[in-house]
């Protein structure tokens, strides 16, 4: 594919961190911690992170995009800095993520936005936009799967967990477990000494918090939902046909190449950039995600 080419980067990106501010807000009975940049007459882009990340994934990427567009970075309920509610208060499943992040955005007044989709930012963007698709004026994907084929060898296991959760305690040791979670970094990259070790060691300890063991393994098991529902979101990518870009890190062990190649099969003519990344692949190439998503907002937005 002539548009899976790694790209050099022909100009300096302007940064700016003048314009960044942090809040909460209360939706329904949770509060919402969410980052905010950028003037807010600007082009909306809304930034969902991923497992077990929160919008400090976005730290890096903001103020490369700030000049130009007006960013919304949320924590979801349960992760980072947002309200972590036990399962007994709060339903933990992604329809419910979904919901909490589209009531937000309704609460902040944005009447179109770019959904920017990063791992499980992915099943929660698909459901905001099935829900909102006229608010929609672009999708961005990076290594966010929605195809059986992007589901790395490892989701073998997770299913036996699904099956029968009483008897598979042990992969929700992985999931938590420190190595699993600085392999999400890592994946197979040959670069590792390019990756911060602070990112998992933070993410670790959000997840060692108390509570977390309760709220995450809800969510493992209702991921098995996600996989469900990717005919419905893919048949929506048919409908839509939205302008899309897609970002993915070659190295993620968790949604490979694949999965990547395959929405090119309802959005043929989405713009795919396979990266010599990770899964998180800001860790290791942000100006050449900033670059690529710079200039397809541009051409998107105007």
């Amino acid at each position: 594919m002539a548009a899976a080419l790694e790209v050099s980067l022909g100009r300096p990106i302007p940064y700016t961190t003048a314009t960044t501010t942090y809040h909460v807000a209360q939706v329904g009975d949770v509060r919402i911690f969410y980052r905010e940049a950028g003037a807010k007459d600007a082009p909306t882009v809304v930034l969902l992170h991923g497992y077990p990340s929160s919008s400090r994934m976005w730290e890096r990427l903001i103020p490369l995009l700030a000049d130009r567009y007006h960013l919304i970075a949320p924590d979801y309920p349960g992760f980072g800095l947002s309200e972590a509610p036990t399962p007994a208060r709060y339903r933990y499943s992604f329809d419910h993520l979904a919901e909490t992040t589209a009531a937000l955005l309704s609460q902040l007044g944005l009447s179109h936005y770019t959904l920017f989709m990063q791992d499980y930012g992915g099943p929660i963007g698909f459901r905001i936009a099935a829900s909102a698709p006229e608010k929609v004026q672009a999708i961005i994907v990076q290594n966010a799967n929605a195809y059986e084929e992007g589901l790395g060898p490892k989701w073998t296991n997770i299913a036996k967990y699904w099956a029968d959760p009483k008897a598979h305690p042990e992969q929700i040791d992985l999931f938590l477990g420190y190595e699993g979670t600085k392999a999400r970094h890592l994946g197979n990259s040959p670069n590792p000494e390019r990756y911060n070790p602070d990112d998992w060691n933070d993410e670790f300890s959000m997840l060692s918090r108390p509570g977390q063991r309760e709220i995450q393994a809800e969510l493992l098991y209702d991921y098995r939902t996600n996989i469900a529902s990717y005919p419905a979101w893919q048949a929506w990518l048919r409908e839509h046909h939205p302008r899309m870009l897609i970002l993915w890190g070659r190295y993620d062990p968790s949604f490979i190449v694949a999965g990547a190649q395959a929405y090119r099969r309802d959005v043929p003519d989405a713009e795919l950039h396979i990266l010599n990344a990770g899964h998180f692949a800001l860790d290791e190439k942000t100006e050449e995600v900033a670059s690529l998503t710079r200039d397809f907002l541009a051409r998107v937005t105007g």
